[in-house]
């Protein structure tokens, strides 16, 4: 029997505002345990929240990039259920009446572009931390310790439709969100950190049915691995379970990375089980066409557009843009060089080729060098004037990017100047010819492949140095006359 996976996301995205929701505290992540709190944030009785009003900016942009429309009244829900990191006992959220609905994001999965359907966006407050004692989780740990440093963090939950069908595609668009959120600098998307956290809702049906499957929700996973690999493990599990006559529970399971299995955590609870009723210190948030307005007039360039220009307009290949753009600080690196009035393709080649690779070995990142735009501008004019070629661009990269010596220092000192002298080129073309008659030989028989030995001679040669056109050009001249 065959069988389709239906999926959906639900991602928590802590919000970059310096302090909490409804107080005043830091919003920052980490410090010492239990510093950054107040009586409101530890819900003290008879203390009152008060919205922060850039919570509500920035899930206005979330929402706007994400494609969604705006209520024109929201309003707070008490989210009631008792954890050890929930100090009030009530979570304060949203729930009949969300800042957004409807929105949705493009995705490319494995070449194959899809829209996923966007439900709704929510503000909230986040939950402490339970520090489990000798083991990362409950099960296993002596005791636990709670630190309630996150408790008031501003979240903003994006519920998708259930649009995905495959962990890739979950993943793609858990990607896009990312960098759509980097972009408008609403979550700075650490989700080694936990301020991008991620929930998925999976079900499987038999091909060919209208109706869902059970849905089973996989809490917390905090990488884009993580994602894949517990999606696919719950699909298989599900599978597995029905064809051997089972049934599947609609519960919350965790994902276990140390044995890569997904286990139980609790029987899914239901909207009646959190007893929502609208928060009494909080009056209904009503969101002018003008504040909207001015949201949708300062949004930056986001990705889809960036790629869509990077391709059709700087000529770039579907693959170089995608990559630049998934990476903000390449993707800043490289539009500040363009502006600089360079070549975007040369600009483009030498990011995601030398540039990389050197950043790769080394292990470091590009904001960790000291390679600016002005020094990458500056090698590229001197290999398209003819001064230095590809390969000795390639042998000064590594000082350039390590102390962010200008290029034509590094030349100059070396006496790694291009020759283009066609007379010191001829003589060197002349040494080699003399070296390897064999090769020579062959060429006059009709091997005329064996001319890319003699042109690697002839730059081993002059060390590099020689312009390769002028080396070709004047080779063939010199085996050409040979033959007469």
């Amino acid at each position: 029997m065959e069988y389709e996976s239906i999926i959906g996301l639900e991602v928590h995205a802590e919000l970059l505002t310096k302090t909490k929701i409804f107080c005043s505290c830091p919003a920052e992540f980490g410090g010492n345990p239990n510093t950054h709190v107040c009586e409101i944030c530890l819900g003290m009785p008879g203390v009152l929240p008060v919205l922060n009003k850039n919570v509500v900016e920035f899930s206005l942009k979330a929402a706007r990039a994400l494609n969604c429309s705006i209520l024109e009244e929201c309003k707070f829900d008490r989210k009631n259920y008792f954890y050890p990191d929930l100090p009030k006992a009530y979570q304060i959220s949203q729930y009949d009446k969300p800042i957004a609905v409807n929105g949705f994001i493009e995705i490319n999965s494995n070449g194959n572009k899809k829209k996923v359907g966007i439900t709704r966006i929510h503000m909230e407050e986040d939950a402490g931390k339970l520090v489990h004692v000798g083991s990362d989780r409950l099960s296993g740990s002596t005791h636990s310790l709670v630190d309630y440093n996150r408790a008031g963090v501003p979240l903003i939950e994006i519920v998708s439709n259930p649009d995905m069908r495959s962990s890739e595609e979950a993943k793609a668009y858990m990607e896009e969100l990312r960098n759509i959120l980097l972009y408008i600098k609403v979550c700075d998307g650490k989700m080694q950190e936990g301020s991008l956290r991620c929930d998925a809702n999976v079900s499987v049906r038999k091909k060919g049915s209208e109706k869902f499957g059970t849905k089973v929700e996989i809490k917390n996973l905090n990488s884009f691995k993580s994602l894949q690999r517990a999606i696919d493990y719950e699909i298989q599990r599900q599978i597995e379970e029905l064809e051997t006559g089972g049934k599947i529970l609609q519960e919350t399971r965790l994902w276990d990375e140390n044995n890569s299995c997904t286990i139980s955590m609790r029987v899914k609870e239901e909207a009646d089980d959190y007893r929502y009723f609208p928060e009494p210190d909080l009056v209904s948030l009503f969101i002018s066409s003008e504040w909207i307005k001015n949201i949708d007039e300062n949004l930056p360039e986001l990705p889809k557009n960036k790629r869509e220009r990077y391709i059709n307009q700087l000529g770039l290949s579907e693959y170089d843009a995608t990559t630049i753009v998934n990476s903000i600080e390449l993707m800043e690196f490289f539009e500040n060089t363009i502006k600089l009035q360079v070549n975007p393709k040369l600009v483009a080649n030498w990011l995601m080729g030398d540039i990389s690779a050197f950043l790769k070995e080394e292990k470091i990142e590009l904001k960790d060098t000291k390679l600016k735009p002005e020094i990458l501008k500056e090698m590229i004019e001197l290999i398209e004037k003819g001064i230095i070629s590809g390969k000795i661009a390639k042998e000064i990269l590594p000082e350039m990017i390590k102390n962010g010596t200008n290029p034509l220092k590094i030349v100059t000192d070396r006496g790694l100047t291009q020759i283009n002298n066609e007379n010191e080129i001829i003589n060197i073309v002349k040494k080699v010819i003399e070296k390897n008659p064999s090769q020579v030989e062959q060429f006059l028989n009709g091997k005329e492949k064996i001319i890319g030995f003699l042109v690697g001679q002839t730059m081993k040669e002059s060390k590099g140095k020689a312009n390769p056109e002028l080396v070709n050009k004047i080779l063939l001249n010199e085996l050409n006359f040979l033959k007469k």
